[in-house]
């Protein structure tokens, strides 16, 4: 198995950080593939009986396949492997999620809320600070989406 660049390499001080980090984004990635599953559960069923009493042009069960194209796309962006590499897409999603949620991934989200830190405490900014500074970046992610 090869090891990610950004995990454990030897020296112990060298390689905890990225390692924890690692570890730390992981969960945070289960958590929100755990509640994208939660949320499916019901939509997916409601979508597939919308399906079978409902008459659209087209293919059988659109509303429901419309649900899986919007599901596999949140599930492309969390992706929840991505510390070894990832998994490669199942092919261009067509699904209005993009529209929604723009192009940002978890680990995107992640790499700029941490820069945000790290350039906070690095010109000697408080905890506070830091706090505010990611506050406004998160706030610029939530207004692009819209």
């Amino acid at each position: 198995m090869n090891l990610p660049e950004s995990g454990y390499q030897g020296e112990p001080a060298a390689g905890r950080w990225p390692y924890v980090r690692d570890v730390l984004v992981f969960q945070l990635k289960l958590v929100l593939g755990n509640v994208l599953n939660v949320v499916l559960l019901p939509v997916s069923i409601i979508a597939a009986v919308y399906s079978l009493f409902t008459k659209k042009a087209g293919r059988m069960g659109t509303p429901f396949y419309e649900v899986l194209d919007i599901a596999r796309d949140l599930e492309e962006r969390i992706n929840i492997y991505s510390a070894i590499g990832g998994y490669h897409a199942t092919g261009p999603s067509s699904s209005r999620a993009s529209a929604h949620i723009g192009d940002a991934t978890v680990d995107d989200v992640v790499r700029k809320v941490e820069e945000v830190i790290v350039r906070e405490f690095g010109s000697g900014g408080t905890a506070a600070s830091a706090k505010a500074a990611v506050n406004r970046l998160l706030d610029e992610i939530r207004n692009r989406k819209r």
